[in-house]
């Protein structure tokens, strides 16, 4: 009974302790998130239920990769059930035998030991991806498999406890018990003194291992645990297209942007904790893949680093229990010499690789002398290069299994740098300046906005003013208007359009660039002005349907204009309506055209907005078409590297993005690759000619291709 007494006691105060050091380390990190600006979570959390519970309990964005999915599935699970398991071993250690009271206990016992068996055999999964497949998106090294030590040896404790404890109480073989009693065969001879002495030993291994993993979880990635959940539950409600509105005539706003951790919101830096370094967004980025700095996993580690670091100086709270085991000293920070390194190295026969991106963030993000208070986050931080290489496809938000959201980070620095350093790259400063003074970013005569038009012959195609009772407004954009390959997209889509009887019109001179490009390069004030005068002549002509070629234009009239005051309009993607008018037997594509076609998916048109079918509903109404689809397609399609104001820029680092797209689409053999966004389509022609196919090898838009079918071989021009 002495024994008893001292061990609960004991036990007591151990798991007090433990406790005790799991509170410290969580508030300690709930206080330097607090240095962030007040997010609304009473509003962000309404209405989530659905989408919450197939994530979490679902393991739905999880599940898009099958052989980790499963994995992760039988791990979480498992660790649900077990928690009973180990408050009944707890129980059983305390009262010398006695267990829980619970209804069929032998077959509570029997799902005890398969679940320890299923998770043994998903962490044995987990360090063979890890280390025998190699997968290059895992982290290597003790502090990324310490976890699978923890569960190993916790799943160890277990089974022996249970074996030793049929020891001790001299239970017999059981079928319901089959782990425990074969290795409880094993000790048969010992005596029941010792068999107890074996089980309380394993039994405080068991809860010695339990309470480490509960004290390590909040100072970890496994932090993901509580703050997965809670990132989940409280992401975005409003489209992923419509980014946050800056209120420019605040006169208290001190700063635009983020500029320094603080600036970043309170949900912003949840998704620094919920981060579970799985690196499945820089498995999908387009810049990871093709040799740039970015990746979007080492962008949220490393302001995670950063802020837990910056809030330890400005807190004065340690992130570290119990700290007098740990160093605190020094802060991370980007220590590199060469301004823009040279990260292509993979093999010629290689479209994609992310090792050359992940070398370089290992060898540049270390522990430095500078106080964390002192460090520059753009710059020391963040490079400017990593801001500048995202083509804000949001690829990685999809992957992320706990809702992360990138690329609003990385626009809020660009922000930063536009408004308030007016730092941006030379060639994006001329695109935004002319689109400031002509309304398009290669500073042609706003004059010449409507010149294709007379490019058609026998079609007229009418102003807002020569048609006032028009029913759709097309929307050209810039692309459409002045580009001398998109012109084609608009003059196909015009003769459709006209084909299909559908009254429509285009405001001509009037019409101004819709400000995607502005406002993804962090140019906020120029985008809310060109929304404005945008609103203001919609309004002028009583719009109320909007159709565009550009899923860039599209997105951001559809999602963005409507905060700032359209009303009452409906904004369609060419496709949506093409499909449409097919559909109501309008449009009639009798005419075979024998191509094998693959569909390269807009991101901005895809990702951004849903649209998938309708694009390809048209490809498979054209007789004579055989679609063939890319290994990455549809919600996985890769970028092709004009998003994000980058069809502006210039690439100087590794390869073309462009050019690993068009390598994909090679793969599956077209004669076709079509798309349905002006931006695609020039990066997908220019990426035919790099690799010499574009003799045999076209890219068109899909109002091209159906053109070709409703009108025959020989298009009016």
């Amino acid at each position: 009974m002495g024994w008893q007494i001292a061990n609960f006691v004991l036990f007591l105060a151990v798991t007090g302790y433990a406790f005790y050091l799991f509170y410290k380390a969580v508030y300690h990190r709930y206080l330097y998130l607090k240095l962030g600006e007040p997010s609304n979570f009473r509003q962000r959390g309404e209405g989530r239920w659905g989408e919450f519970l197939s994530q979490v309990f679902g393991q739905k964005k999880l599940l898009k990769d099958p052989k980790s999915g499963v994995m992760h599935f039988l791990i979480f699970y498992g660790f649900i059930i077990l928690q009973f398991g180990a408050l009944d071993l707890i129980v059983k250690g305390l009262t010398a035998g006695k267990h829980l009271p619970i209804p069929g206990y032998e077959v509570f016992g029997l799902m005890q030991e398969i679940t320890v068996i299923l998770i043994l055999f998903s962490m044995g999964y987990a360090a063979y991806r890890r280390y025998g497949e190699k997968l290059t998106r895992l982290k290597k090294g003790w502090k990324p498999s310490l976890v699978i030590f923890f569960i190993f040896f916790l799943m160890l404790s277990v089974v022996f406890s249970l074996s030793f404890e049929r020891v001790w109480q001299d239970l017999e073989f059981s079928g319901y018990a089959p782990i425990s009693s074969v290795l409880a065969l094993a000790f048969t001879g010992i005596s029941s003194s010792t068999a107890y002495g074996w089980f309380i030993g394993f039994w405080w291994m068991h809860l010695l291992i339990l309470l480490s993993f509960l004290v390590y979880v909040p100072q970890s990635k496994h932090f993901h645990i509580m703050t997965a959940p809670l990132n989940i539950w409280f992401r975005r409600s409003e489209p992923v297209g419509r980014l946050t509105k800056l209120d420019l005539e605040d006169e208290d706003a001190e700063t635009f942007g983020v500029g320094k951790i603080e600036d970043f919101t309170q949900k912003q830096m949840l998704d620094f904790y919920a981060c579970v370094e799985c690196g499945r967004c820089t498995d999908a980025c387009p810049a990871s893949n093709t040799g740039k700095v970015l990746s979007p996993m080492h962008l949220i580690t490393k302001l995670r680093d950063h802020a837990v670091e910056k809030g330890t100086a400005v807190t004065g709270k340690s992130p570290w229990v119990p700290s007098y085991l740990f160093a605190t000293s020094g802060s991370h920070a980007l220590v590199t010499e060469q301004k823009e390194p040279v990260l292509w190295h993979a093999n010629e026969d290689m479209i994609t690789n992310i090792v050359p991106t992940i070398d370089w963030h290992k060898s540049t993000w270390n522990k430095g002398e500078k106080n964390s208070e002192q460090l520059e986050l753009i710059g020391e931080v963040i490079s400017e290069e990593e801001i500048w290489s995202c083509t804000t496809c949001r690829n990685c938000e999809d992957q992320c299994p706990v809702s992360n959201e990138h690329v609003d980070k990385i626009i809020d620095l660009r922000r930063h740098l536009v408004l308030m350093q007016g730092s941006v790259p030379h060639e994006g400063q001329r695109a935004m300046q002319n689109i400031e003074r002509q309304g398009n970013p290669w500073g042609l005569s706003r004059n010449d906005r409507a010149t294709w038009t007379g490019e058609i012959e026998g079609i007229q195609v009418p102003t807002v003013k020569e048609n006032p009772d028009f029913e759709y407004l097309f929307f050209v954009g810039s692309m459409g208007s002045y580009d001398l390959r998109s012109r084609s997209i608009s003059r196909a889509f015009a003769r459709l359009l006209n084909e299909s009887g559908i009254s429509f019109a285009i405001l001509g001179n009037e019409e101004k660039n819709s400000g995607d490009t502005p406002r993804r390069m962090g140019n906020e004030m120029l985008f809310q002005q060109l929304c404005a005068d945008n609103i203001e002549i919609f309004q002028k002509y009583g719009v109320r349907k909007i159709v565009t070629a550009c899923p860039h234009t599209f997105n951001t009239l559809k999602n963005e204009y409507p905060e700032f005051g359209l009303e009452g309009v409906e904004v369609y993607h060419h496709t949506q309506l093409l499909d449409q008018l097919i559909q109501a037997g309008k449009l009639n594509p009798h005419h075979e055209v024998k191509e094998r076609i693959t569909y390269h998916d807009s991101c901005y048109l895809g990702r951004y907005n849903n649209v998938y079918d309708e694009p390809r509903n048209i490809l498979k109404a054209i007789p004579g078409v055989e679609v063939a689809e890319m290994k990455r397609s549809r919600q996985n399609g890769m970028c092709c590297g004009a998003g994000g104001g980058m069809m502006w820029l210039e690439e100087k680092a590794g390869k073309r993005v462009n050019l690993a797209r068009t390598e994909q689409a090679l793969e599956v053999n077209p004669t076709v690759i079509s798309s349905a966004c002006p931006y695609c389509l020039t990066m997908m022609e220019d990426g035919t000619k790099m690799k010499e196919v574009e003799e045999h090898i076209k890219a068109k838009d899909i109002a091209e291709i159906l053109e070709q079918s409703v009108f025959g071989d020989h298009p009016i021009r």
